[in-house]
């Protein structure tokens, strides 16, 4: 059996949050025929059940893979394909991740075995360690790319061109409070730091990795993505402190 203990079924605000999806996403695989509710309750809600919540390991482990929404319907339709597939293909996906941080490690350990007999380290390892390290961390993955695009085929071009023209007057406002020194409690910061927060969840899609390489590229280059801003991460902080103060309130 694919799925061995059968659950009464979920609604998608549940199935949201116990995957880490969003309901935005999940809606948008039903409106595309991808993944919908098979099961529904007594007065007419929709839930996922078994078979579903299977399907969407499937699909979320192809996307992994970089594979688009169209290829993931195709394959999925593919009489052919089998789960035990999906996980073979996972599987080699992780095996190359693996070898990324292995060969990190190899690095490490030889500059460290160097250290211990001659107390030296050529420059040239310690700028492979450096390419190693900033091509981890700086860098989208192929399932976090196409995890940006699916954010961007959901919402469409009108609205990303929409949010290009807003992000830098929301980027202006900020700086000016923050120049004036206004408290990150302030309720017109904590307003600027909801909206914020609303339009990176938009582009990554609540994705805690994709955001983890935006905060690290920014540390590396203030002006990445196209903000010539040097004081980027200046106004991240201020908005990570408003955020924080709204939360509480």
């Amino acid at each position: 059996m694919w799925l061995m203990v059968a659950n009464r079924g979920m609604k998608v605000g549940q199935l949201a949050r116990r995957t880490g999806l969003s309901v935005r996403t999940l809606h948008y695989y039903d409106e595309i025929g991808l993944l919908s509710p098979s099961q529904h309750t007594d007065v007419g809600h929709r839930l996922y059940g078994d078979s579903d919540i299977a399907r969407l390991q499937q699909i979320r482990s192809l996307r992994q893979l970089g594979l688009s929404l169209d290829e993931i319907r195709d394959c999925l339709h593919d009489p052919t394909f089998s789960p035990h597939q999906v996980i073979q293909m996972h599987l080699v996906r992780l095996r190359e991740q693996i070898e990324m941080h292995c060969r990190l490690r190899d690095r490490l350990e030889a500059v460290a075995s160097s250290l211990r007999s001659t107390g030296e380290v050529s420059v040239e390892e310690l700028i492979e360690i450096i390419e190693e390290i900033t091509k981890m961390e700086t860098q989208f993955t192929p399932e976090q790319m196409e995890k940006i695009k699916e954010q961007g085929r959901i919402y469409g071009e009108e609205h990303i061109r929409e949010v290009e023209q807003e992000w830098p007057q929301l980027i202006e406002n900020v700086r000016i409070e923050m120049d004036k020194g206004t408290d990150p409690s302030d309720e017109k910061v904590q307003g600027y730091a909801r909206r914020w927060r609303e339009l990176v969840e938009q582009f990554t899609g609540g994705d805690p990795g994709i955001e983890k390489t935006l905060r690290n590229r920014y540390q590396e280059d203030p002006t990445a993505g196209g903000r010539v801003d040097p004081r980027m991460l200046e106004y991240i902080e201020y908005i990570n402190k408003a955020w924080e103060a709204s939360q509480r309130s």
